[in-house]
């Protein structure tokens, strides 16, 4: 891909307008020094100097969306304690659009703790919650649904299994997306063991491909268009996905696409300094949908996709990718 091309693909993200729907979590982070190791037990003490908080699960998704357009939606369950409520102030900060996201007071907001001393994660602590929807607030949520849908150019489904994306939910938002002629993709996950038809891209990483297909993880292949036991768990999930596109994120490898009836095509890696893993796959999907919409074709779209996580794992927490840095990284190719 030339840089006019990137350029001319860029350039349309600001007019793009995104609805990212699933789990939505909050990420803190608690920053430190360790100078000793506890006379209690053989861990490092941690002094703590400082806390920040982001928005975490389909919340970073729909932030790292709004880092290319002002047009960014996020429905989920909203949770009614105190993570709940400085995750919607996080959002609404940002200029996300939360209003299409049920709020339930007795819901728990799922949150992750990650520890960091001098730039390195001692411990991640989570505190997961699965909210399911009521029966009254699944009423209600089909029509907010076809509202939002209807004014998405793209719709990013983003599910972290905690019970917010069911099957049903699934159905309705393929269904309605094929009917509306709107671009869908999809982060799943593989405990759910949801079936996803008519989406234009989905996206699992490695390890989730296999969970998904039913087979056991195998160790990566050099070069991973060799790699056998990756393509014969994508050939299943493409058989039962029935999607246009499967994007396999490799980690260090880089990317896999399979799209259509095209030879797959492999992307190689290009981060050089890996800090932080943490979002990666939600700076990968939002670029992918952006670029998708922008009239990308796959291979173009999973080529900004890899650049955009490749940027991001060469930060530190949860971070996002700006449209100068994707622009700037990818001219240095």
């Amino acid at each position: 891909m030339t840089t006019q091309r990137l350029t001319e693909i860029v350039s349309r993200f600001p007019s793009q307008r995104i609805l990212v729907i699933g789990d939505l979590m909050l990420d803190e982070y608690i920053w430190g020094n360790v100078t000793r190791i506890s006379p209690e037990a053989p861990v490092p003490v941690v002094q703590v100097t400082s806390e920040s908080y982001y928005p975490g699960g389909a919340a970073n998704v729909a932030r790292n969306a709004r880092e290319f357009t002002p047009h960014v939606a996020v429905i989920g369950l909203a949770g009614g304690d105190p993570a709940g409520e400085r995750l919607i102030e996080l959002l609404e900060k940002c200029g996300i659009d939360t209003s299409g996201s049920p709020r339930a007071a007795a819901a728990a907001t799922t949150m992750k703790t990650r520890i960091i001393a001098r730039n390195q994660q001692v411990v991640r602590v989570d505190r997961d919650r699965r909210s399911a929807l009521t029966a009254d607030q699944t009423r209600g949520l089909a029509d907010s649904l076809g509202r939002a849908m209807a004014d998405a150019s793209g719709i990013i489904v983003a599910d972290y299994g905690k019970g917010f994306v069911t099957q049903q939910l699934a159905e309705f938002i393929g269904d309605t997306a094929h009917e509306m002629g709107k671009i869908l993709t999809v982060d799943p996950h593989p405990h759910t063991s949801l079936v996803w038809r008519g989406a234009a891209a989905i996206k699992p990483n490695r390890a989730e491909a296999f969970l998904a297909a039913g087979l056991p993880q195998s160790v990566p292949v050099e070069p991973a268009l060799e790699d056998r036991a990756l393509l014969e768990a994508v050939e299943r999930l493409r058989a039962l996905w029935q999607t246009e596109s499967l994007l396999v994120t490799l980690g260090e490898q880089g990317v896999l696409l399979f799209d259509g009836d095209a030879p797959p095509y492999h992307a190689p890696a290009l981060a050089k300094d890996v800090f932080d893993v943490s979002g990666a796959g939600d700076t990968a999907i939002a670029a992918l949908t952006l670029s998708l919409c922008a009239g990308a074709t796959p291979r173009e779209a999973a080529e900004i996709a890899n650049c955009a996580s490749g940027i991001a794992v060469g930060k530190l927490g949860t971070a996002t990718v700006s449209a100068d840095e994707l622009l700037a990284a990818c001219a240095r190719l």
